[in-house]
């Protein structure tokens, strides 16, 4: 659910916040049950699921995302600013990694992170519109939505295109996707079908997300691994990561296909930080041995689960299976879905 429940921790401060939120969030996640699915609202997804495979095997497929670029660790209180030069080793990484596994992604560009990296950052971004990758708007400040009216909502979206619409527009490519921070999209039902008017209005689709791996915990117990030289915990810390990530990939899989009757294509919420800079290929090689395909994020959102509305407010950010799951009235047993290994977090703090 953004951030292993749905919520974005980016670094210090904001991390430790993000953190409380994702056990609360994992809680509230594991709210969702309720009785059962209705028949209806379930065979209305087994058809199109069956149309749309006409009655051959559905294959399985991801897009993969990443938030907070340039880096997420770049312009955050309370944490060791990343150099411009390890920020730019961590995005080729991540770059080099998709173009090895010919895997399409986009990047959600967060404004004033780009102001905090400074003349570089824009030329990072041009990375990011190669073939087969794009960029989106992740807003300006990486404000919760949940504290803000329709008018401040408003401010982030404008304020954060700024730099990536240029750098698309450069590239012959439009800004066409949207994610809010902490997959925040409406805390009441009005202000959820305002934002969702108001993201339209500009342009935008609201980009989903249904594979959290809790990364930007495990990053801040890489990070500290790393800047003490500790060569055999960043090992045990990057091995941990990918055993869980491969936990989640399955546990969600499980979950969309309970809430929907069928698998949708999948899409994989990751940040921008050195642990997926260098555990980007390994990411990509699990997906590719439990038998995903790549595609684009547009193809992604084209499936019949994302294009139908959601009727759930809720002012946590759980991943798109256990909003399914509410909208349809259906029982979860959230606490199946892995936390991070206390000894991660502790080792982070």
């Amino acid at each position: 659910m953004v951030k292993g429940t749905g919520l974005h921790g980016d670094g210090g401060a904001r991390q430790s916040v993000a953190r409380a939120c994702v056990r609360k969030v994992r809680t509230i996640g594991r709210f969702l049950l309720l009785a059962f699915t209705p028949w209806l609202a379930l065979a209305f997804f087994l058809v199109e699921a069956h149309a749309e495979t006409k009655g051959g095997a559905r294959e399985k497929s991801v897009a993969i995302t990443f938030d907070d670029l340039p880096h997420a660790n770049a312009g955050e209180d309370g944490t060791d600013h990343p150099s411009t030069e390890s920020i730019e080793a961590a995005n080729a990484r991540i770059l080099a990694a998709l173009k090895a596994h010919k895997a399409p992604a986009i990047g959600f560009v967060v404004e004033s992170k780009v102001r905090a990296v400074g003349p570089r950052a824009k030329n990072i971004l041009k990375d990011w519109t190669g073939p087969r990758l794009t960029l989106g708007n992740h807003t300006f400040s990486h404000a919760d939505t949940n504290t803000l009216d329709i008018a401040g909502i408003k401010r982030e979206i404008v304020d954060g295109e700024k730099t990536t619409r240029q750098v698309l527009k450069a590239a012959g490519k439009d800004l066409r996707f949207l994610r809010f921070p902490y997959n925040h999209t409406g805390d009441t039902a009005e202000k959820q079908k305002a934002i969702a008017a108001l993201a339209a209005k500009h342009g935008y689709t609201i980009a989903a997300s249904t594979i959290d791996t809790s990364d930007y915990v495990f990053d801040r117990a890489y990070e500290r691994a790393l800047a003490e030289n500790d060569t055999e915990a960043a090992h045990r810390i990057r091995t941990a990561y990918l055993m869980h990530t491969q936990q989640q990939i399955a546990y969600y899989a499980g979950l969309n296909e309970q809430a929907l009757g069928y698998e949708p294509p999948a899409i994989m919420l990751l940040h921008v930080n050195r642990l997926n800079a260098d555990a980007m290929k390994a990411i990509l090689s699990l997906f590719e041995e439990s038998g995903y395909g790549f595609i684009t994020l547009e193809k992604a959102l084209a499936d019949a689960a994302y294009r139908r509305p959601l009727s759930h407010a809720t002012k946590y950010g759980p991943m798109w299976g256990y909003r399914w799951a509410k909208d349809r009235n259906m029982q979860v047993d959230g606490s199946l879905e892995r936390e991070p290994p206390e000894w991660i977090v502790t080792y982070g703090e």
